[in-house]
């Protein structure tokens, strides 16, 4: 079923997204987190109200140095608890 490759699409979207933003940019590295739900499950009144996911891509510095990529996870974890 389709809602089955929901995560892989999502997975996919975020490394296209970090892809893009390197070609264009050029940085010495990209750090992209998307939260994706599911929402035609949702407004239906699916029993998984919260089905979604989570995923990220990591390119240059954030994939290759651990400290980088430590903050840059840590300074998300901060902003989801105050949101």
């Amino acid at each position: 079923p389709r809602s089955t490759l929901f995560p892989y699409t999502t997975l996919f979207r975020s490394q296209q997204v970090a892809e893009t933003i390197q070609d264009l940019v050029n940085p010495k590295g990209v750090g992209v987190i998307c939260e994706a739900r599911h929402f035609c499950m949702m407004m239906r009144g699916v029993e998984k109200q919260h089905s979604g996911a989570i995923t990220s891509a990591m390119l240059g510095a954030f994939r290759d140095n651990k400290e980088t990529r430590n903050e840059l996870l840590s300074l998300v974890g901060q902003r989801s608890t105050t949101i």
